[in-house]
């Protein structure tokens, strides 16, 4: 099972409302927590299965005007080893992806503003922009495993 789903709404911290921050939490955080746990329901009498989360470099490093999906992607990274220790000894491998910056339609206001992309691409060490197809490549090495 992979948990991919994730929104992001860009504010200064102090400008974010508390329900923003609620959506951002419940979309990025609860549903992996949610769904998680069903899969695992289901797993867990077979004795095997593969959960794998969509985290974030959020989850380490804190990112400018997110911080709302900074504290949900830092969240998903922390219930993945929880479920991973919990997991693994009985047969339920579960694992993370953490993606840097990717084209998509969730990071187009960092793209069309030339001085924020600048500030970002000159960090990326691969000198591009990641793409969906990256973040598969490493889903799909785990569901190999």
């Amino acid at each position: 099972m992979v948990n991919c789903a994730g929104i992001q709404i860009l504010h200064k911290a102090e400008e974010f409302t508390f329900e923003d921050y609620e959506k951002v939490m419940r979309i990025n955080a609860d549903a992996v927590f949610e769904m998680s746990q069903l899969a695992a329901r289901v797993m867990l009498p077979r004795g095997n299965g593969k959960i794998i989360n969509l985290a974030s470099m959020t989850s380490f490093v804190a990112g400018l005007d997110v911080a709302a999906y900074t504290a949900s992607k830092g969240a998903v990274a922390q219930m993945t080893k929880a479920f991973s220790n919990e997991g693994a000894p009985r047969g339920i491998q579960v694992n993370a992806v953490a993606p840097g910056y990717i084209m998509t339609k969730m990071n187009r206001d960092f793209f069309q503003d030339k001085e924020a992309s600048w500030r970002i691409f000159r960090r990326i060490a691969a000198g591009r922009w990641g793409k969906p197809e990256d973040i598969a490549a490493g889903a799909g090495m785990y569901l190999q495993m």
